[in-house]
């Protein structure tokens, strides 16, 4: 219900009347009460009005000032497609010059509480004499109070959404109004803080914000681990996640296809690499699709190596964001990981990195059985657990995929 700016000063007056009487008929302070009424009809009036505009400014001020700290980077993102005028005010006013905007609202603030204050205290001295004015002093700060910062500020934070626009084109115009006291306290500011930008975000923010949105309910658990862990995919080098080389499948290039199909027909890998010599000297790899495919075309006799690919072979300090970049640009899946002095330590695959993004192992029908990776995917646990990635939904995905 909404009640006209005369209404509301003629309510406050009254109330404020009833009460003084009140007190008046209990404390037997007549007089003061009869000489009040008095001078109700221009100094109260007078003294409605200052206390009116000292609240309604505030008020406005209080809300502009929470709108703005609430808009986040995130929603100006969002408006640059759909409303790129109102997009670029929200980026000069909230991200770019978020001082002014401030030093601007608080300006206005600050000068409608002390006038208000001034004002109000000089005719409320007036209209009820100085008995009654520790009385009025602790109603106009409950009314300050609730009024001009609990009340505004909520509405604030929970509708800023909504105020955004009117609000902007507020504070836009105050800045243009209160330029000068603008100007100095943004230079006082920057010589403050050596104009120095203040970071919205950081990576440890970032992780904290992906548990909060599990804990209340907007996004899934095992999302916010795969946010957590793509947060620590520059700090991980490639010979935390790789195969260690003791549990590697590979075969000798010179070996028949015929030769092979026992081995390859146990791994559950279908990508093995292949040597010449020994497996620190790795020639390429081949698909075990491509093995049992020429095996069944009755071309066993031929030798691995006529069905041999190129690897390639990286350092095992590389990050992985780089490894992901070398495996997209090369359109490879499978990459030998090499020593300083250009020996094995191991192999690494694209799947070893989805597991570590996501949090969980990979698995097909065939390491249902105990098989050559066994020791690598209780080391990968173990490496998980150290780098305090989470790999314990593995353990629960692989629950249900067997209830089901």
């Amino acid at each position: 219900m909404k009640l006209s700016l005369k209404w509301s000063s003629w309510i406050f007056a009254l109330v404020l009347s009833l009460v003084l009487a009140f007190s008046a008929d209990v404390f037997g302070l007549k007089d003061s009460y009869e000489r009040s009424i008095e001078y109700m009809s221009a100094d109260g009036l007078l003294l409605i009005i200052y206390v009116l505009i000292a609240l309604i400014i505030s008020f406005l001020c209080s809300v502009a000032e929470s709108v703005l700290l609430s808009i986040t980077p995130s929603y100006i993102e969002g408006q640059k497609k759909r409303r790129p005028k109102h997009a670029a005010l929200l980026k000069r006013l909230r991200r770019d010059n978020v001082d002014q905007s401030l030093a601007a609202i608080l300006t206005l603030n600050t000068i409608a509480h002390t006038v208000g204050a001034i004002g109000a205290g000089a005719k409320a001295t007036i209209v009820f004499g100085s008995t009654w004015f520790g009385l009025f002093s602790v109603i106009m700060t409950l009314l300050i109070l609730f009024f001009s910062e609990i009340v505004p500020k909520t509405l604030g934070t929970i509708y800023w959404s909504k105020l955004a626009s009117p609000i902007l084109y507020f504070v836009n115009t105050l800045i243009v109004i209160l330029y000068p006291i603008v100007w100095i306290s943004e230079r006082l500011t920057n010589f403050i803080s050596h104009g120095k930008d203040i970071n919205i975000f950081s990576r440890e923010e970032f992780i904290a914000m992906a548990q909060v949105g599990v804990e209340t309910g907007h996004i899934l658990d095992k999302e916010s681990k795969i946010i957590r862990n793509i947060f620590r995919f520059e700090s991980l080098k490639t010979n935390d996640i790789m195969t260690p080389r003791v549990v590697i499948s590979a075969l000798p290039e010179d070996m028949k296809i015929i030769d092979s199909l026992k081995e390859v027909i146990q791994t559950p890998f279908s990508r093995l690499p292949l040597y010449s010599t020994n497996i620190d000297d790795i020639t390429g790899f081949v698909l075990k699709e491509d093995i049992l495919i020429n095996a069944a075309q009755k071309r066993g006799n031929e030798k691995i190596k006529a069905l041999k690919r190129e690897i390639i072979a990286v350092p095992k300090s590389v990050s992985l964001i780089a490894l992901l970049e070398r495996f997209l640009k090369d359109r490879q899946h499978i990459a030998i990981v090499v020593n300083e002095y250009g020996g094995t330590d191991g192999v690494v695959t694209l799947e070893d990195l989805i597991e570590t993004l996501t949090g969980m192992e990979i698995m097909d029908e065939t390491d249902d059985v105990e098989d050559m990776r066994a020791l690598a995917r209780k080391q990968w646990k173990e490496r998980t657990k150290a780098m305090g990635l989470d790999a314990d939904i593995f353990d629960q995905s692989k629950a249900e995929k067997m209830k089901d």
